[in-house]
């Protein structure tokens, strides 16, 4: 065996050797690339059910959305027409309940001071009673 034959020889056992390394690598590359299939297929697989149910959810809460709009819409209605019949008994009562209470007041009045100026049989006139001083407000509160 010649120098030439000797070093073709060891580089076909290094190409040989190469080859086999170089076939392991690609032999877990191709079950890498399996399980990252199998992987994807099962986030696939669970992603779309989830995705769906994520999808009527947000129906359901845009249907309950607009039943609450409806219902604030409703009820500031009501404010309203609570409000305008409130300015309406205010108004038609109000001044006419005043006139009376203030009547009553009159009638009340009178009657006290026609009972104090009449004296009773055989008593003495009683003498009349002055109010109190009146508080000043410091305009301290």
């Amino acid at each position: 065996m010649s120098g030439g034959e000797v070093a073709g020889l060891l580089v076909a056992v290094f190409w040989a050797i190469l080859v086999s390394f170089l076939a392991v690598a690609l032999v877990r590359l191709a079950q890498a690339l399996r399980a990252a299939t199998e992987l994807v297929t099962s986030v696939t697989e669970r992603a779309v059910p989830l995705l769906g149910e994520a999808s009527d959810t947000v129906r359901s809460a845009q249907a309950q959305l607009d039943r609450v709009e409806t219902i604030t819409t409703d009820v500031q209605e009501v404010a309203a027409n609570a409000s305008a019949l409130s300015s309406t008994v205010a108004t038609t009562f109000g001044g006419p309940l005043v006139k009376v209470a203030a009547f009553g007041y009159g009638v009340r009045r009178a009657l006290r001071r026609r009972a104090a100026a009449t004296p009773e049989a055989g008593a003495a006139p009683r003498a009349r009673r002055l109010p109190g001083p009146r508080r000043r407000s410091t305009g301290k509160d």
